[in-house]
Protein backbone atom coordinates (compact mmCIF):
# COMPACT_ATOMS: atom_id res chain seq x y z
CA UNK A 1 0.00 0.00 0.00
CA UNK A 2 1.51 3.64 -1.13
CA UNK A 3 1.18 6.68 1.58
CA UNK A 4 -2.11 8.05 1.33
CA UNK A 5 -1.25 11.62 -0.36
CA UNK A 6 -3.20 14.35 0.68
CA UNK A 7 -2.64 18.20 -0.79
CA UNK A 8 -1.07 19.98 2.17
CA UNK A 9 -2.75 23.10 1.53
CA UNK A 10 -7.08 22.80 2.51
CA UNK A 11 -8.21 25.91 1.05
CA UNK A 12 -6.41 28.28 -1.73
CA UNK A 13 -8.37 30.82 -3.07
CA UNK A 14 -5.21 33.00 -4.12
CA UNK A 15 -5.92 35.48 -1.98
CA UNK A 16 -6.21 33.34 1.04
CA UNK A 17 -4.42 29.98 1.37
CA UNK A 18 -5.07 27.76 4.31
CA UNK A 19 -2.96 24.64 5.35
CA UNK A 20 -3.84 21.87 7.00
CA UNK A 21 -1.21 21.87 9.53
CA UNK A 22 -2.43 25.50 10.65
CA UNK A 23 -5.98 24.01 10.66
CA UNK A 24 -4.59 21.08 13.56
CA UNK A 25 -3.13 23.72 15.45
CA UNK A 26 -6.40 25.91 15.43
CA UNK A 27 -8.70 22.99 16.29
CA UNK A 28 -6.09 21.64 19.09
CA UNK A 29 -6.36 25.68 20.60
CA UNK A 30 -10.04 25.10 19.95
CA UNK A 31 -10.32 21.44 22.44
CA UNK A 32 -7.99 22.80 24.90
CA UNK A 33 -10.60 25.44 25.52
CA UNK A 34 -13.60 23.44 25.41
CA UNK A 35 -12.11 20.60 27.39
CA UNK A 36 -10.57 23.92 30.06
CA UNK A 37 -14.51 25.06 29.98
CA UNK A 38 -15.63 21.37 31.32
CA UNK A 39 -12.95 21.34 34.17
CA UNK A 40 -13.64 25.61 35.41
CA UNK A 41 -16.14 26.75 38.05
CA UNK A 42 -16.38 28.70 40.45
CA UNK A 43 -14.48 26.83 43.17
CA UNK A 44 -11.66 25.42 40.88
CA UNK A 45 -8.46 27.22 39.98
CA UNK A 46 -10.12 28.33 36.70
CA UNK A 47 -13.01 29.70 37.57
CA UNK A 48 -14.84 30.67 34.34
CA UNK A 49 -14.15 30.32 30.39
CA UNK A 50 -12.52 33.83 30.73
CA UNK A 51 -10.04 32.36 32.74
CA UNK A 52 -9.22 29.52 30.28
CA UNK A 53 -9.62 31.37 26.92
CA UNK A 54 -6.73 34.01 28.63
CA UNK A 55 -4.49 31.26 29.62
CA UNK A 56 -4.75 29.44 26.26
CA UNK A 57 -4.15 32.92 24.87
CA UNK A 58 -0.43 32.93 26.70
CA UNK A 59 -0.33 29.24 26.39
CA UNK A 60 -0.65 29.07 22.24
CA UNK A 61 2.24 31.85 22.20
CA UNK A 62 4.27 29.87 23.81
CA UNK A 63 3.83 26.79 22.21
CA UNK A 64 3.97 28.40 18.70
CA UNK A 65 6.92 30.40 19.40
CA UNK A 66 8.88 27.32 21.66
CA UNK A 67 7.70 24.96 18.91
CA UNK A 68 9.22 27.12 16.15
CA UNK A 69 12.39 28.18 17.70
CA UNK A 70 13.14 24.53 19.46
CA UNK A 71 12.98 23.38 15.87
CA UNK A 72 15.09 25.66 14.56
CA UNK A 73 17.93 25.36 17.28
CA UNK A 74 17.64 21.54 17.47
CA UNK A 75 16.73 20.36 14.01
CA UNK A 76 17.19 23.46 11.25
CA UNK A 77 20.11 25.45 12.60
CA UNK A 78 22.13 25.09 9.50
CA UNK A 79 18.89 25.27 6.73
CA UNK A 80 18.33 28.21 8.92
CA UNK A 81 21.54 29.92 8.11
CA UNK A 82 20.98 29.85 4.70
CA UNK A 83 17.67 30.43 4.54
CA UNK A 84 16.03 32.52 7.46
CA UNK A 85 12.53 32.70 6.22
CA UNK A 86 12.23 29.41 7.20
CA UNK A 87 11.48 30.52 11.06
CA UNK A 88 7.85 32.10 9.77
CA UNK A 89 6.73 29.11 7.32
CA UNK A 90 5.04 27.24 9.69
CA UNK A 91 2.78 26.03 7.58
CA UNK A 92 5.76 23.66 5.90
CA UNK A 93 5.86 22.22 9.29
CA UNK A 94 8.54 21.76 11.76
CA UNK A 95 7.56 22.52 15.06
CA UNK A 96 9.34 20.31 18.03
CA UNK A 97 7.74 19.54 20.82
CA UNK A 98 10.67 19.29 23.57
CA UNK A 99 10.52 23.16 22.11
CA UNK A 100 7.06 23.86 22.62
CA UNK A 101 6.65 22.05 25.91
CA UNK A 102 9.38 24.61 27.24
CA UNK A 103 7.32 27.53 25.42
CA UNK A 104 4.33 26.46 27.62
CA UNK A 105 6.04 26.14 30.59
CA UNK A 106 7.40 29.81 30.34
CA UNK A 107 4.62 31.23 29.11
CA UNK A 108 1.95 29.51 31.75
CA UNK A 109 4.69 30.86 34.60
CA UNK A 110 4.60 34.32 33.11
CA UNK A 111 0.27 34.19 32.96
CA UNK A 112 0.19 32.73 36.14
CA UNK A 113 2.43 35.24 37.53
CA UNK A 114 0.45 38.24 36.32
CA UNK A 115 -2.59 36.52 37.83
CA UNK A 116 -0.67 35.85 41.03
CA UNK A 117 -1.90 32.69 40.95
CA UNK A 118 0.10 29.43 41.98
CA UNK A 119 2.38 27.90 38.96
CA UNK A 120 2.33 23.93 40.17
CA UNK A 121 -2.10 24.12 40.41
CA UNK A 122 -2.04 26.18 36.63
CA UNK A 123 0.35 23.38 35.09
CA UNK A 124 -1.76 20.73 36.54
CA UNK A 125 -4.99 21.85 35.05
CA UNK A 126 -3.26 22.65 31.68
CA UNK A 127 -1.41 19.08 31.48
CA UNK A 128 -4.63 16.89 30.64
CA UNK A 129 -5.63 19.48 28.31
CA UNK A 130 -2.51 19.30 26.00
CA UNK A 131 -2.50 15.57 24.61
CA UNK A 132 -5.28 16.02 21.86
CA UNK A 133 -3.70 19.13 20.60
CA UNK A 134 -0.10 16.83 20.32
CA UNK A 135 -2.09 14.22 18.06
CA UNK A 136 -3.26 16.46 15.98
CA UNK A 137 -0.21 18.50 15.21
CA UNK A 138 0.99 14.19 14.54
CA UNK A 139 -2.01 14.35 12.33
CA UNK A 140 -0.80 17.56 10.66
CA UNK A 141 2.90 15.88 10.14
CA UNK A 142 1.15 12.81 8.68
CA UNK A 143 -0.54 15.28 5.66
CA UNK A 144 2.64 17.08 5.28
CA UNK A 145 4.37 13.49 4.69
CA UNK A 146 6.68 14.38 7.18
CA UNK A 147 8.44 12.11 10.06
CA UNK A 148 8.74 8.77 7.82
CA UNK A 149 9.28 5.49 9.97
CA UNK A 150 11.84 3.20 10.02
CA UNK A 151 11.83 0.38 6.95
CA UNK A 152 9.79 -2.63 8.14
CA UNK A 153 8.31 -5.83 6.81
CA UNK A 154 4.84 -5.13 9.03
CA UNK A 155 1.73 -5.68 7.50
CA UNK A 156 0.85 -1.90 8.38
CA UNK A 157 4.09 -0.97 6.68
CA UNK A 158 3.32 1.56 3.73
CA UNK A 159 5.41 2.98 0.54
CA UNK A 160 6.61 6.51 0.96
CA UNK A 161 7.17 8.57 -1.63
CA UNK A 162 10.59 9.16 -2.48
CA UNK A 163 10.51 12.92 -2.15
CA UNK A 164 9.54 12.27 1.74
CA UNK A 165 12.33 9.87 2.38
CA UNK A 166 15.28 10.65 -0.48
CA UNK A 167 17.31 11.81 2.61
CA UNK A 168 17.05 8.30 3.91
CA UNK A 169 17.43 5.93 0.95
CA UNK A 170 19.63 8.09 -1.94
CA UNK A 171 18.42 5.26 -4.13
CA UNK A 172 14.55 6.32 -4.34
CA UNK A 173 14.51 8.27 -7.28
CA UNK A 174 11.24 6.87 -8.42
CA UNK A 175 7.70 8.27 -7.22
CA UNK A 176 7.36 5.51 -4.43
CA UNK A 177 10.04 3.64 -2.45
CA UNK A 178 10.30 0.28 -2.89
CA UNK A 179 10.74 -1.44 0.71
CA UNK A 180 7.68 -0.30 3.24
CA UNK A 181 7.71 2.01 6.40
CA UNK A 182 6.35 2.76 9.72
CA UNK A 183 4.10 5.25 9.77
CA UNK A 184 5.35 6.74 12.55
CA UNK A 185 3.65 10.21 12.84
CA UNK A 186 -0.21 8.18 13.29
CA UNK A 187 1.57 5.83 15.61
CA UNK A 188 2.56 8.63 17.57
CA UNK A 189 -0.86 10.50 17.06
CA UNK A 190 -2.32 7.47 18.18
CA UNK A 191 -0.25 7.65 21.23
CA UNK A 192 0.75 10.95 22.16
CA UNK A 193 -3.25 12.65 20.92
CA UNK A 194 -5.12 9.36 22.47
CA UNK A 195 -3.73 7.26 24.96
CA UNK A 196 -1.66 10.48 26.46
CA UNK A 197 -4.99 11.76 26.97
CA UNK A 198 -7.05 8.94 28.68
CA UNK A 199 -4.35 8.37 31.14
CA UNK A 200 -4.21 11.80 32.18
CA UNK A 201 -7.80 12.81 31.95
CA UNK A 202 -8.76 9.91 34.03
CA UNK A 203 -5.58 10.57 36.06
CA UNK A 204 -6.67 13.94 36.65
CA UNK A 205 -10.19 13.39 37.44
CA UNK A 206 -9.46 12.84 41.45
CA UNK A 207 -8.44 14.86 43.76
CA UNK A 208 -4.18 14.94 43.41
CA UNK A 209 -1.56 16.81 45.39
CA UNK A 210 -0.33 19.42 43.75
CA UNK A 211 2.07 18.82 41.05
CA UNK A 212 1.47 15.69 40.94
CA UNK A 213 -0.76 15.72 37.57
CA UNK A 214 2.21 17.90 36.22
CA UNK A 215 4.40 15.40 36.83
CA UNK A 216 2.65 12.26 35.74
CA UNK A 217 2.14 14.22 32.38
CA UNK A 218 6.26 14.63 32.17
CA UNK A 219 6.75 11.09 32.60
CA UNK A 220 4.57 9.98 30.54
CA UNK A 221 4.93 12.15 27.36
CA UNK A 222 8.68 11.10 27.80
CA UNK A 223 8.33 7.05 28.13
CA UNK A 224 5.53 7.52 24.81
CA UNK A 225 7.66 9.44 22.95
CA UNK A 226 11.49 7.76 23.67
CA UNK A 227 8.89 4.56 22.65
CA UNK A 228 7.23 5.54 19.51
CA UNK A 229 10.85 7.17 18.23
CA UNK A 230 11.53 3.25 17.64
CA UNK A 231 9.22 2.80 14.60
CA UNK A 232 10.74 6.92 13.51
CA UNK A 233 13.70 7.81 10.99
CA UNK A 234 16.18 9.85 12.95
CA UNK A 235 16.28 13.60 12.22
CA UNK A 236 17.78 14.44 9.02
CA UNK A 237 21.04 15.76 9.33
CA UNK A 238 21.59 14.38 12.74
CA UNK A 239 20.94 10.72 12.47
CA UNK A 240 21.38 8.44 15.62
CA UNK A 241 22.73 9.73 18.64
CA UNK A 242 23.27 6.07 20.24
CA UNK A 243 23.56 2.59 19.39
CA UNK A 244 22.67 2.42 15.77
CA UNK A 245 19.12 2.94 17.06
CA UNK A 246 18.57 5.83 19.90
CA UNK A 247 17.78 9.33 18.59
CA UNK A 248 17.98 13.08 19.22
CA UNK A 249 14.18 13.41 20.18
CA UNK A 250 14.39 10.27 22.68
CA UNK A 251 17.76 12.40 24.20
CA UNK A 252 15.33 14.84 25.17
CA UNK A 253 13.04 13.05 26.51
CA UNK A 254 15.27 11.50 29.42
CA UNK A 255 15.56 14.88 31.16
CA UNK A 256 11.27 15.69 30.91
CA UNK A 257 10.83 12.26 32.51
CA UNK A 258 13.30 13.25 35.46
CA UNK A 259 11.20 16.27 35.50
CA UNK A 260 8.42 14.38 36.07
CA UNK A 261 9.84 11.83 38.88
CA UNK A 262 11.44 15.33 40.62
CA UNK A 263 7.73 16.43 40.61
CA UNK A 264 6.17 13.08 41.60
CA UNK A 265 8.50 11.01 43.54
CA UNK A 266 8.31 13.34 46.60
CA UNK A 267 4.99 13.65 46.68
CA UNK A 268 4.09 9.96 46.61
CA UNK A 269 7.08 9.56 49.79
CA UNK A 270 4.33 12.11 51.43
CA UNK A 271 1.55 10.46 50.66
CA UNK A 272 2.66 7.31 51.88
CA UNK A 273 4.21 9.07 55.01
CA UNK A 274 1.44 10.17 55.63
CA UNK A 275 -0.95 6.63 55.24
CA UNK A 276 1.35 5.49 57.90
CA UNK A 277 0.71 7.97 60.30
CA UNK A 278 -2.69 7.23 59.95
Amino acid sequence: MNYPIIDRVLVDLGFIVIPWYGVMYIAAFVVFYLLGRLRAGPDQLMQNGAMVSDLLFYGGFGVIVGGRLGYILLYAHEQFLNEPTILFRLWEGGMSFHGGLVGVLIASFVWARLRKIPYLPVMDFVAPLVPIGIGLGRIGNFINTELPGRVTEFALGVHFPCSAVRHYNLLCVTEWESVTRHISSLYQAFAEGVVLFVVMWVFSSRPRQIGMVSGMFLICAGVIRIVTEFFREPDVGIGFILFESITFGQVLSVPVILGGIVLVLPLSRRRIGLAHNN
